[in-house]
């Protein structure tokens, strides 16, 4: 009975000493949440700048790296090859559309077309005879139909001859100007040699996107076009956007059509931004001030002068800033400086 009674007593003493333990852990948490609520005056007040909270334009872009183009850029080339006889345009020239640029040797062309032409006007002239006999009832017809054959046969023989030598010239397939000569006389024209000639009415800017973004950006997107050489930019859209991806590079073509711009020239480099998203009633902030922590995203905002911090729900980012869509309401003054040293309840001198 003794034993029991001992047994009894030692019980009561542990259930007292759980309660007044989960009492002191009731009264440690009441009293840091007092103590997060009275500013600490021991520290001195942290200087921060403070950006308050209104609905702003925001926009988010897709940046890649362009280049200009032509979109009417060819190298003429002649279609039979030979050595470069003479050259008669210079770069910078504006030529027409079948404009010869330049004549390649076809010496033994011109002389087969040099036999043939007696030939041809000998044909020519019997055919004319035997017509003017036809008219006079002299002859036959079937004689007149053999000169005619052969005054045609002769003539279809010279024309292909002049085709011929019609192959050993350069001649431009559109209207422009000649950006490079990449022959010389005296040198034969084979390869990839031949004149360059760009319109340069019609240019375009094109990139290529990783299909990442395939979906995320469409034909008619606005485009603001960077130029760091020149210092100027162009606010335009997105002409065209593939719909198939490469399959080696993994990635498709975006263009912007550009038109006739003085200031601008065939492989010129520039950044495309492409604004895919917009929010016109967006609270945004410097990503700087984002922090992530365990317990989620959060930033401080000055309440009176100490600091409070609020965990938020963050959108997407462009250009340095994030776009805030939930925790922060219109009027917050969130702390866009001097943010480093803070911690829940510091004191502010906001600037």
């Amino acid at each position: 009975a003794s034993c029991g009674a001992s047994d009894m007593k030692k019980g009561d003493v542990a259930a007292e000493l759980t309660k007044l333990k989960q009492d002191r852990e009731k009264l440690d948490l009441k009293i840091k949440d007092l103590e997060s609520k009275i500013p600490d005056t021991s520290r001195k007040p942290i200087a921060v700048t403070v950006q308050q909270m209104q609905p702003c334009d925001f926009k988010a872009y897709v940046n890649v790296q362009s280049q200009v183009v032509g979109e009417e850029n060819v190298t003429a080339m002649p279609q039979a090859p030979g050595i470069v006889k003479e050259i008669l345009v210079r770069v910078g020239q504006k030529v027409s559309k079948g404009q010869t640029l330049a004549v390649l040797d076809a010496a033994s062309l011109e002389q087969q077309i040099k036999a043939i032409e007696p030939q041809v006007s000998l044909q020519k002239s019997l055919y004319e005879k035997q017509q003017k006999l036809w008219e006079q009832n002299i002859g036959s017809e079937v004689q007149l139909m053999s000169a005619k054959a052969q005054y045609e046969a002769s003539q279809k023989q010279k024309a292909a001859l002049v085709a011929q030598r019609e192959m050993y010239k350069i001649i431009s397939p559109i209207s422009g100007t000649v950006d490079e000569v990449k022959v010389k006389i005296g040198e034969a024209a084979v390869g990839a040699s031949g004149i360059r000639v760009v319109n340069f009415e019609k240019l375009k800017a094109e990139s290529n996107l990783g299909e990442t973004y395939l979906g995320k950006v469409n034909t008619g997107d606005k485009v603001t076009l960077v130029f760091p050489d020149i210092m100027d930019s162009i606010t335009t859209k997105l002409t065209y956007v593939s719909e198939a991806v490469d399959p080696s590079s993994r990635a498709f073509l975006v263009q912007v059509i550009l038109g006739n711009n003085k200031k601008l020239h065939p492989n010129m480099s520039c950044i495309m931004k492409i604004a895919n998203y917009e929010n016109t009633k967006a609270f945004c902030v410097p990503i700087s001030v984002i922090q992530k922590t365990s317990e989620g995203t959060m930033l401080y905002v000055a309440n009176g002068n100490v600091a409070k911090s609020v965990y938020v729900q963050t959108g997407k980012s462009s250009n340095g800033r994030v776009e805030i869509l939930s925790g922060i309401k219109a009027g917050d003054k969130v702390v866009v400086s001097g943010y480093e040293g803070l911690d829940n309840g510091a004191l502010l001198a906001i600037q």
